[in-house]
């Protein structure tokens, strides 16, 4: 295992192969007709890149330099966010034959310190490739795809909902998706919980999920907590976040996450299924014509009365369909566009196959978000529903 002492002493070789040169050096030299490369992840140029420098991720570089820049003796130069990895990309591009390479010290940080001209943030050659459908879009273009890489979402469970909403977040290239569950895999999930395979029968559903999400988009930050939804736990799970998506299977962890929400100030998507029925709604606590989760079920019903898909069952494909439902509302969410489903509840009925709308007005008597409702702590709510 390398010490610290071995880090650095390899960085004082490093920079002993590789020239270093300020920012205000490396502005010039660009001017005068060098290549400035930004190999900073697509998330970290979401924040504005030097003005003028080719977007390549650090991991892509080797592979992509040379149809960017077959010229081996124009002059390179490498940024990245403090001046390490720009090192590393340096002698990487020696090493392939470059013969004028020089890393920018301090990296972007220091760009931005100094003050020098700072552009939006642009899309590299792999996100332009790989979004190309969706950018061509209007209502998402290159500024929307942007926000979908800034984005946090967090998925409570990684089964039947939120197998298809992880999966398809990941595919439009959410930037971060954080993953709650304390279950492992089961054969008799995966008639439905498409994001599992029968490989992996036993591993913790949040590894599994994880394998497959980076498989399909390795470009997305995926989180996971082996964890369960708990009074102790709720804020510090949902915190940092843009949204939340639903896909519990207990009326405990729907009312934690209902409480939570409304207190952190984030729009919780909600998804439910039983046999061939299922409803998507938003609950959203930016809106003040919101209603909240507890306008739609103000105390938590009795077992008898809300069976969970292993003792009432369902259809396979039925949470497909609804956290899919959910993936849409979110991806609306996060780029502001589209009506959202705010104060509306979609009911989706398989046999029929058809849709109904109702309205869900906000609850002025409601016991989370009315105007005498009160908050005792997340204890309380769990004593609520365990006495449900």
């Amino acid at each position: 295992m390398n010490t610290p002492l071995d880090r650095e002493s390899w960085l004082t070789s490093l920079r002993q192969r590789v020239p270093e040169i300020p920012p205000a050096e490396a502005l010039r030299k660009q001017a005068q007709g060098a290549l400035l490369i930004d190999v900073r992840e697509d998330n970290e140029r979401a924040t504005g890149s030097p003005t003028g420098a080719l977007p390549l991720s650090r991991g892509f570089l080797e592979l992509r330099i040379e149809s960017q820049e077959p010229d081996r003796e124009r002059e390179i130069l490498t940024l990245c966010g403090s001046g390490v990895r720009s090192l590393f990309a340096a002698e990487a591009l020696q090493r392939m034959g470059y013969r004028n390479v020089a890393s920018v010290s301090g990296g972007f940080e220091r760009w931005k310190t100094e003050g020098l001209p700072v552009s939006a943030a642009q899309l590299d050659s792999d996100s332009a490739e790989r979004y190309a459908r969706q950018l061509r879009l209007p209502q998402v273009g290159e500024a929307g795809q942007l926000k979908l890489a800034q984005a946090s979402i967090v998925l409570l469970g990684a089964g039947g909902l939120g197998a298809p909403a992880a999966l398809y977040l990941a595919a439009a290239g959410v930037g971060r998706l954080t993953l709650i569950d304390d279950d492992r895999v089961e054969r008799s999930n995966l008639h439905r919980q498409v994001i599992h395979a029968d490989a992996r029968v036993g591993m913790p559903k949040t590894e599994s999920a994880r394998i497959t999400l980076a498989a399909l988009n390795p470009r997305v930050k995926v989180e996971t907590h082996n964890e369960r939804l708990r009074a102790d736990n709720v804020e510090r799970l949902l915190s940092g976040h843009d949204l939340v998506i639903d896909g519990a299977d207990n009326f405990p962890a729907r009312y934690l996450l209902a409480a939570a929400t409304r207190r952190l100030n984030l729009p919780m998507v909600y998804g439910a299924v039983e046999r061939f029925t299922g409803q998507v709604g938003v609950f959203d606590p930016r809106r003040s014509d919101s209603p909240c989760y507890r306008c739609l079920f103000p105390e938590p019903p009795d077992a008898a009365d809300a069976p969970n898909c292993s003792e009432a069952g369902v259809l396979g494909v039925l949470p497909g369909i609804v956290g899919l439902l959910q993936a849409t509302e979110a991806l609306k969410l996060i780029l502001g566009i589209g009506e959202p489903l705010v104060g509306r509840l979609l009911s989706f009925d398989a046999l029929a196959m058809r849709f109904r709308e109702t309205r869900l007005p906000r609850d002025p008597a409601c016991p989370g978000c009315g105007a005498t409702a009160e908050f005792r702590g997340y204890e309380d709510i769990e004593r609520l529903c365990a006495a449900g």
